[in-house]
């Protein structure tokens, strides 16, 4: 390591507050699975003493993003406040919104924005119809697993092949239906068929009965940002009709969203 390197490295290191590192560690260790935890058990997914476990979940209990009953703690929604702040700040998906909705009208079919988080997609827009089409409540905010969704794999297909490699390699795959890709290999070769495509379909692989397509968003310099997708469920003639009529309207709807950026 060169000594600028290590000087810049020591620098990183000495302005990173490991308090608040620690804080948000203890944030992320509450999941779906994981709602309410005992401190033992907060200790044990951190790697934390039960002193420091018990310090950061009564800090986030005395600032509310937390709520203590008995022994478990659960987060509350005032968390949410911290997602918020970073989807506030992005003015495309609320000037999008008409748009959207004019896509949710002319199709009768919900429209999604998702941008990539790790393993995970995140949405950061929404505009549903009255249809229900996943047994999950989808709202701003919500996470899904990028590996089996349509968001996801073209958001992958932006990626460098050494960050699929290390995605595919580190990524958790479940198999939720029967028609989920969970063969690593296999799935590397749909998301290069994605990215020269332009697009992603991906049929009842979350959820039994759903179709979802997606197309990509691009900034001003060319990448991808965030993926589009409409949902539907299944039919006899969902296929014809997503490739005649849902996907090009989808693709306009993104190229308009991009001259909002």
């Amino acid at each position: 390591m060169s000594k600028e390197n290590a000087i810049d490295l020591v620098k990183k290191n000495t302005e990173t507050v490991q308090s608040l590192v620690k804080g948000l560690t203890v944030i992320k260790a509450f999941n779906q699975q994981r709602s309410a935890m005992t401190l033992s058990e907060v200790a044990s997914i951190t790697g934390f003493t039960r002193a420091a476990t018990r310090r950061f979940l009564l800090t986030l209990v005395n600032e509310g993003y937390a709520k203590q009953e008995g022994k478990l703690f659960s987060l509350t929604a005032k968390v949410l406040d911290l997602g918020f702040a970073y989807l506030s700040t992005l003015d495309v998906w609320h000037n999008a919104k008409p748009l959207m909705s004019a896509l949710v009208e002319q199709l009768n079919e919900s429209c999604s924005a998702a941008v990539l988080d790790g393993f995970d997609v995140v949405y950061v827009a929404r505009v549903a119809t009255t249809k229900r089409i996943m047994s999950i409540t989808l709202t701003v905010g919500t996470r899904l697993p990028a590996f089996a969704t349509s968001m996801g794999r073209v958001l992958l297909a932006d990626l460098s092949p050494e960050a699929l490699t290390t995605f595919l390699e580190d990524c958790h795959i479940e198999k939720f239906t029967q028609y989920t890709l969970t063969n690593k290999t296999d799935l590397n070769s749909e998301i290069a068929k994605v990215k020269q495509q332009g697009y992603s379909m991906v049929e009842q692989e979350l959820e039994l009965g759903l179709t979802s397509i997606s197309v990509p968003v691009h900034n001003r310099e060319g990448k991808v940002v965030a993926a589009l997708n409409v949902s539907t469920h299944m039919s006899q003639t969902a296929r014809q009709h997503i490739f005649a009529v849902i996907l090009p309207a989808l693709q306009l709807c993104a190229r308009q969203v991009e001259r909002l950026g």
